[in-house]
């Protein structure tokens, strides 16, 4: 007997997408589904652990002070190119290893010689062309996964945090979003960091933090987004996400391209994997179609920008390096 269940939850997209209110969504209804996460940013200076000097770029370990009560590792990428400024880049990493994985490291430290995975040791690559860029260790990852989870050898503590946040109204997206927004005043802090603003870059669930971080902050003068961009309905409500994706009422407001042309008309390049079993082509034009409505309607047409590669789930790191040039003021 065929009992249905498709079709109910079919049925419970349907009526969501029926049901919205007919006006657009705005940063006040994405920061509320968030989560308030109020904390105050603590006064601490960022610590320098270690330095190393390597061919085209200076790499630092830091820990960096959000709150009083949780630090958290950035590496900080310095162009050797002689320049007094560079522009910066907020590098954030998606599911895997951690911030290690875009800063040219293997898991366990050592130097990758190989840089063969999905991630591309993007945020090496942004340093090595004139980027002075600032990779996190996203908290669930990595050094900041839960301790028992390290124990056990578990990749991600994403689960569990998501589960807890959610109890209490918030979201483990709402407080990556807070980190991320965090970490831009420290940046600006930088005598070497250029005035005119970042730029952002994320992968997979870094895209997300990084969608909703330059949708919220004005700062972000630039945002690029790989292996993210989709819509719920070909891609977050058919496949199997980790539930640090998901955020309450967010679906029942607007389709997922809405929430990221809230950063319109600032500048915004997509990039999509043609064999991406996580965010599929199909769903990925559809979401550009929607975001190229929205900048059109703001006379910004020109801003927003779609690379589809050959590839899979996995940063292509091609046309938007040079992109970023264009749009984050070299001084």
């Amino acid at each position: 007997m065929n009992y249905k269940i498709d079709q109910y939850f079919q049925n419970v997209y349907q009526e969501a997408a029926e049901n919205r209110k007919p006006q657009s969504v705005s940063k006040a209804d994405l920061s509320s589904m968030l989560g308030d996460f109020q904390e105050k940013k603590s006064s601490r200076p960022p610590e320098i652990l270690e330095t190393k000097e390597l061919s085209a770029y200076r790499r630092e370990r830091y820990v960096f002070h959000y709150t009083d009560d949780r630090p958290g590792p950035v590496y900080v990428l310095t162009p050797d190119n002689g320049a007094k400024r560079h522009p910066a880049v907020l590098a954030l990493h998606g599911h895997g290893y951690g911030s290690r994985e875009i800063a040219g490291l293997t898991e366990s430290g050592e130097e990758d010689e190989e840089g063969s995975g999905i991630h591309r040791h993007f945020a090496a690559l942004l340093a090595s062309r004139g980027f002075k860029v600032f990779a996190p260790e996203i908290i669930g990852f990595g050094d900041r996964r839960l301790d028992e989870d390290k124990r056990r050898s578990r990749p991600k503590s994403c689960y569990k945090m998501g589960a807890q946040l959610l109890s209490v109204g918030k979201t483990l997206a709402g407080l990556r979003v807070q980190e991320a927004r965090l970490l831009l005043d420290d940046m600006a802090a930088f005598p070497d960091v250029n005035e005119n603003g970042p730029g952002i870059m994320g992968f997979s669930g870094g895209g997300l933090i990084a969608a909703y971080t330059a949708a919220l902050d004005e700062r972000i003068q630039a945002a690029v987004l790989s292996g993210f961009v989709n819509t719920y309905q070909e891609s977050l409500w058919p496949v199997e996400h980790c539930l640090d994706n998901y955020v309450p009422g967010l679906l029942s407001g607007a389709e997922l391209p809405a929430y990221i042309g809230l950063t319109a008309p600032r500048p915004l390049f997509i990039e999509s994997g043609s064999r991406d079993p996580l965010f599929p082509l199909e769903g990925a034009r559809k979401a550009v179609e929607v975001l190229g409505d929205i900048y059109e309607n703001q006379r910004a047409a020109g801003q927003l920008e779609w690379e589809p590669f050959d590839g899979a789930h996995e940063v292509r790191a091609g046309r938007c390096v040079s992109w970023l040039h264009e749009h984050l003021s070299f001084q």
